[in-house]
């Protein structure tokens, strides 16, 4: 009777010794505070956009007025549209300049130029910025006065003045600068790490087969950090399509809606239209947007890890 009693305690001791052990105990508090801080709003989102809540209203009824609402308003497919441009061009100038940078910066260092970290500095500012100043600061450069930098400096040459936030093709051209200048420090980064992964012998070898510079860096440079290319891309796409405190700090969607990116239409649906269910709709298109190119970010990852 006594070994019978022992064994199961024996057996406890081991269970609790090897939860102790398991990195569980650290993970359970970390688990519930992402999902009291991240999951539960989720979850709130989604719930919302079934109803037709109103910040003025405290009543309100579970219904799909609000998607029906949000699909049908004049300027839903144009808002698409305008975020479409947004992140298109945005990523790709981003991609372009960033990758350029990065290859100005690793030839620097191999021609042992100074400076390479006083320019590589420099490009990490534009990151470390917050949106916010980035876009008061170019919004000192577009004013369309005198007073106006980038007009005063066209003034001098007998250009201008421009119009570069009243008009609404002007605008959105604008904002997508903005936007490119303050990404293409992250799209360096990952392409600087790409491109010091490249190997030297390799590129050594096709010189001495007569490979000029443009042939080694179609045939050898971009194939080698096409992965760390595609990872920078989802990355940056997933950030361009939630950028909001840029475009509201320069232009607050306008001239009309002709900026007004998914982001801000949120914003604009609850804050100053009060309509919380048709913001909830607009956020619950935009997480839709987010998780698809999470799991795309994800395959890639998986990819990479099955070829390493």
């Amino acid at each position: 009777m006594k070994l019978e009693t022992e064994k199961p305690l024996s057996t406890k001791s081991n269970m609790k010794r090897r939860f102790s052990d398991s990195p569980y105990p650290w993970l359970i508090p970390l688990t519930l505070l992402l999902a009291a801080i991240f999951l539960y709003p989720v979850i709130e989102i989604v719930r919302m956009s079934f109803t037709d809540m109103s910040l003025v209203d405290p009543e309100f009824e579970y219904t799909l007025e609000s998607y029906i609402r949000l699909f049908t308003l004049p300027g839903f497919f144009s808002m698409l549209g305008t975020t479409g441009f947004f992140v298109f061009f945005s990523v790709t100038l981003q991609l372009l300049f960033g990758f350029i940078v990065a290859l100005l910066i690793v030839r620097g260092e191999e021609l042992k130029l100074r400076g390479t970290v006083i320019v590589r500095t420099s490009v990490l500012v534009a990151w470390a910025i917050p949106g916010v100043v980035i876009g008061i600061i170019f919004e000192m450069l577009y004013t369309e006065t005198q007073a106006g930098i980038l007009n005063y400096f066209l003034s001098t040459v007998g250009l201008g003045p421009i119009t570069f936030l009243s008009d609404p093709t002007m605008a959105l051209l604008s904002v997508t600068l903005a936007n490119v200048w303050r990404g293409t420090a992250f799209s360096m980064i990952l392409m600087y790490a790409g491109l010091q992964t490249v190997s030297k012998d390799v590129l050594e070898a096709a010189k001495i087969d007569g490979a000029g510079p443009f042939q080694r860096l179609k045939n050898v440079i971009i194939p080698a950090i096409a992965p760390i290319v595609l990872v920078n891309l989802i990355i940056i796409s997933i950030d361009t399509f939630n950028t909001f405190d840029m475009v509201m700090a320069l232009t607050q969607g306008g001239p009309g809606n002709s900026t007004e990116v998914i982001a801000l239409s949120i914003y604009t649906s609850i804050f100053q239209e009060f309509n919380l269910g048709v913001g909830a709709a607009t956020s619950v298109v935009l997480l839709t947007i987010n998780i698809g190119m999470t799991l795309i970010y994800l395959r890639v990852l998986g990819k990479r890890g099955d070829e390493a």
